[in-house]
């Protein structure tokens, strides 16, 4: 059985380096150590092409002067007072931010709920070594492809252990299991690849190496032969869940509080406005049992609650840690992230709730349109809400998928998109960011 790391000298540690950053002149200081173990292997052709360890605790150390703040980092074996005067020193000759502090000591959480986040599997590497082929060999036995892009599997654990001046300390473990597979059908010019994965907090749940591969291996046989689809305006495309979630990150990074108050965001104004369909409603939820992005507590030592983001169309909240939250002259809602040295607002568990039409009953309402498999590019403008990407995916007849369709552009601008979204029933919330099947109206599609 797999057993998780002892934090206790950690935090013992981390504590003493805070206690050393105040009798250095600091007003203010944070502690964290970002903790990690993984193993993976990686397979291709039924060979072995690599299989890697690592494990390491990373130590970061924020003091606050007054409105000056600065930030250290170090791996063990360091001097805490040295690492402490250094980080004090250097916030001592930093500008003034008005806005970097700690969280109110009153928004930390008191109670860490345990979210069922560490599963004590022990992965050995044979095991991964045999995930990785038989996902391989399976998609490999699928009529139609030709060759493997590789396979791969993983077993990882990692955690936040925090302490702060004004009395929080906390730390939390999660682990991470991971395999996957990219081959490639068809020959010459005519080679299409596609993939397919599954990443699971606990070990049981990891959908079958074999399901893996298969659906890998049937994804790239429909891509071969595609063709362009014609030019026009106004038509309708479906969202794929597999890139349905793309656009709910969108929606997430549209209304992150870092962004708005950079004034870097399309959606920057409309606060308390309809940005979604009538009905529609996002959900934020950090506390989800066995969820892929849940956490007792936040990088700052704040628990976040379930959030209704966007509710009947309409825009409730913004992503929010304390530095912009304060910013905005709002209150923190328990969404920073430790990034580094920094901490920035993120969702957790976010979904596009879903509808009541299924993603069949969707198609088959169809009589000329795009189902969309695949994006290309990064061409969504999140200040100006811009949207050009190029697609590939099946053409729509006569309510049914027909001929794979490659090399066009759909566009349109993402304040439309959102007001003509409309989400089908199948929801898949193993995701981090979670979509159903989506149906958006008035896409522009450039092809031959």
């Amino acid at each position: 059985m797999l057993e998780p790391i002892d934090s206790t000298s950690l935090l013992s540690r981390a504590s003493e380096l805070v206690d050393l950053a105040r009798k250095a002149g600091a007003t203010a200081a944070d502690a964290v150590v970002v903790r990690s173990k993984s193993r993976s292997v990686s397979v291709r052709l039924g060979k072995v092409e690599g299989v890697d360890s690592s494990e390491s605790d990373d130590f970061s150390l924020r003091v606050f002067v007054g409105a000056r703040v600065a930030s250290v980092s170090a791996n063990p074996g360091f001097d805490l007072r040295v690492l402490a005067e250094r980080a004090v020193a250097m916030a001592k000759a930093s500008p003034e931010d008005p806005f970097a502090c700690l969280a109110d000591s009153g928004d930390l959480s008191r109670d860490h709920p345990d979210l069922g986040l560490f599963d004590a599997t022990d992965v050995s590497s044979q095991q991964l070594t045999d995930a990785a082929l038989e996902a391989e060999s399976a998609a490999l036995a699928v009529g139609g492809v030709t060759n493997s892009g590789g396979a791969g599997a993983s077993a990882s654990m990692g955690g936040l252990v925090l302490v702060t001046s004004h009395g929080f300390s906390g730390s939390y473990m999660a682990t991470r299991f991971g395999r996957g597979v990219s081959v490639i059908a068809g020959e010459g010019t005519g080679m299409e690849r596609d993939h397919e994965s599954d990443s699971r907090l606990h070990y049981v749940d990891l959908d079958a190496a074999v399901e893996i591969g298969r659906k890998a291996g049937e994804r790239a046989v429909r891509r071969l032969n595609p063709r362009k689809a014609d030019t026009g305006t106004g038509l309708t495309v479906i969202y794929d869940p597999r890139v349905a979630r793309g656009l709910v990150s969108h929606i997430a990074s549209a209304i992150n509080g870092a962004a708005i108050a950079r004034k870097t965001s399309f959606l920057k104004d409309r606060m308390g406005q309809q940005i979604l369909r009538k009905g529609l409603t996002i959900s934020d939820d950090p506390l989800v049992y066995k969820g892929s992005s849940s956490r007792p507590f936040d990088g700052e030592g704040v628990q976040g609650q379930r959030l209704l983001m966007v509710e009947d169309g309409v825009l409730n909240h913004w992503f929010l840690a304390t530095s912009a939250a304060r910013e905005l002259g709002l209150k923190t809602n328990g969404r920073g992230a430790r990034g580094g040295n920094t901490v920035s607002p993120t969702s957790t568990n976010l979904a596009l709730e879903p509808g009541d039409v299924s993603p069949e009953d969707m198609i088959a309402s169809i009589k000329d349109g795009f189902y969309l498999t695949e994006l290309i590019g990064h061409g969504a403008d999140l200040v100006t809400g811009e949207y050009s990407r190029g697609a590939s995916g099946f053409w729509i007849e006569n309510g049914a998928l027909t001929y794979p369709v490659s090399e066009v552009t759909i566009a349109s601008n993402m304040k439309d998109m959102f007001l003509n979204m409309t989400p089908a029933s199948d929801i898949d919330r193993k995701f981090g960011t979670a979509s159903p099947t989506v149906l958006i109206e008035n896409m522009t599609i450039a092809g031959r």
